[in-house]
């Protein structure tokens, strides 16, 4: 089932290439499975492409799904970096 938290990007530009990169970088440091979802679509965490797909702009909310053993760890990660705003601000 796996544990599900709500996000609200905050970054300027949104997920644009470097955050989905920090992103992916991010979740593949964790063996859970991370699923991403904005209106509708729902791509892995751990692609990029598939994150860029997303088209999350400023102010967009994301639903990120974690499933696995280290499902709270990875996602207190990913709020720690878009709580950052992806340290581009």
């Amino acid at each position: 089932m796996g544990i599900t938290r709500e996000f609200t990007i905050r970054n300027q530009y949104g997920i644009h290439a470097r955050p989905a990169a920090l992103f992916v970088k991010t979740c593949s440091r964790f063996e859970s499975d991370v699923v991403v979802e904005k209106d509708g679509n729902r791509v892995s965490g751990k692609s990029i492409m598939g994150m860029m797909t997303l088209e999350a702009s400023c102010s967009s909310v994301i639903v990120v799904t974690a499933d696995g053993a280290d499902a709270e760890q990875v996602l207190n990660e990913l709020q720690r970096l878009i709580e950052n705003k992806f340290d581009e601000e």
